[in-house]
């Protein structure tokens, strides 16, 4: 373990490629005991770092501002570590196949700038395989050296769960792996300088690929369950709140509710496993059903609303609608493979105008991601239709006064259609103001 050694006593730095929701919260991590070099291609993230603004809300401005983290677009100061994680994301193309660009050009800088002795740990998702029959290659190739004997590979998957203040990087246990027994020593070893919880050893780079693809479908597999289960109570009659809360009294009840699936994991993991799958020549069916009913959930909330105002006889193609969130999950301003788009797009079918308010996504990555302009929440005036989409706290606490501010003052509150995604309007203010409820 002299690499680890050396690390701690200064000698040698820690280099984390990819400064976005799971690279920042490790670097900064890291910086707190060791020397690190924060790496990012964008030169406008760094220079924003430099200046301590942290645009993924994860670590916070004070944090990145009073961090010792040396952030550089220079590639060659990698050349000064010898520990390089690799945390860039890996997103899925157009026809849902891996996208493995990101992590191809990031392993080709991080192979031009190789050192002898070196240990190169990915972070990034992948399916099983990635990073042995793909990247170690790159790496072989550009830096010159020989993997195994002249510099070692792991793999250790990210767990971050962006906006969640609880379940952090510091106390979430961490799943190591290594090309070999010494490199999974050295990886784990290092790994506890800043893992509260400890490491997890996998037996091998594979086991530990899958672990992440699988834990991450699962979960996706589990809400699909349940946004079944919500497009069959609501045709017949049946609130899937109430369901869900019956059914937890009892011990072994999971947790799970329906909902938009996005984000940079669940959204995304299982068809890294689907598409290697296919490969192999197997035709995964659970996990592909799963995606498809969560990727139709967006459509079906739309449909929904769009049905809402047809029974309340309003002319849909002239509605007002206004939808409240566009990120990907509550209090976060994360709008990675936001599934809210998929609501807006259907609106757009219909040729209806749309108001979008987001309180934590950044105007400006709207913009450029989606093509969509946000508005101010106080611009939500003389609607027809409101959809809460995202369970932002701002939403969670609107009250009577707040909700019916939005509306259409000429509307009689049994004509003002309230969609309520995830449930989170108190039910005794709906049953009150007897508004045209719906939620999933």
């Amino acid at each position: 373990m002299s690499l680890y050694n050396d690390i701690l006593k200064g000698k040698e730095k820690i280099a984390v490629v990819g400064l976005g929701y799971v690279g920042m919260p490790l670097a900064v991590a890291f910086a707190k005991k060791v020397n690190v070099i924060g790496f990012d291609i964008n030169l406008k993230k760094i220079d924003g770092y430099k200046k301590g603004i942290d645009p993924t809300g994860e670590v916070g401005n004070k944090a990145i501002k009073n961090t010792l983290i040396d952030f550089t677009n220079d590639e060659k100061k990698l050349k000064d570590t010898k520990f390089c994680i690799v945390a860039v994301p890996t997103p899925v193309n157009l026809d849902k196949t891996p996208n493995l660009e990101p992590i191809i050009s990031a392993t080709k800088i991080v192979g031009r700038n190789l050192k002898r002795g070196s240990i190169v740990v990915y972070e990034s998702t992948v399916y099983p395989g990635v990073t042995e029959s793909i990247c170690i290659p790159i790496l072989e190739k550009e830096s010159g050296l020989k993997c195994s004997t002249e510099f070692k590979v792991g793999y250790s998957p990210e767990r971050i769960n962006p906006g969640d203040k609880i379940h952090r990087l510091e106390n979430i246990k961490k799943i190591v792996s290594g090309i070999d027994s010494k490199s999974l020593e050295e990886i784990a070893h290092i790994y506890k300088i800043i893992i509260k919880a400890g490491v997890y050893k996998a037996s091998s780079i594979k086991v530990a690929e899958a672990a992440k693809v699988a834990e991450n479908s699962q979960r996706d597999i589990n809400i699909a369950f349940m946004n079944e289960l919500a497009m069959v109570f609501d045709k017949m009659g049946i609130c899937t709140n109430e369901v869900i809360e019956a059914m937890q009294t009892k011990w072994n009840a999971l947790s799970f509710r329906p909902g938009l699936v996005g984000g940079h994991c669940i959204g995304v993991d299982p068809y890294y496993f689907i598409y290697e799958a296919e490969k192999l020549g197997y035709h995964s069916q659970v996990i592909t059903i799963g995606r498809k009913i969560n990727d139709g959930m967006g459509a079906f909330i739309a449909n929904k609303a769009i049905q809402q105002m047809v029974l309340s006889e309003k002319i849909v193609k002239k509605a007002k609608v206004a939808i409240l969130g566009l990120t990907f999950k509550e209090n976060c301003p994360d709008i990675r493979n936001s599934k809210v788009i998929d609501i807006i797009k259907e609106f757009d079918r219909y040729g209806i105008s749309l108001t979008v308010v987001d309180p934590y996504a950044e105007p400006d990555e709207v913009r450029k991601v989606y093509n969509i302009r946000l508005s101010k929440f106080e611009d939500i005036k003389n609607m027809d239709c409101i959809i809460i989409a995202v369970a932002h706290k701002e939403f969670c606490s609107l009250t009577e006064e707040k909700i019916n501010e939005m509306f259409n003052p000429q509307l009689v509150n049994e004509n003002k259609i309230l969609i309520d995604v995830k449930g989170i309007i108190d039910k005794k203010l709906i049953k009150k103001e007897k508004y045209c409820y719906w939620s999933l």
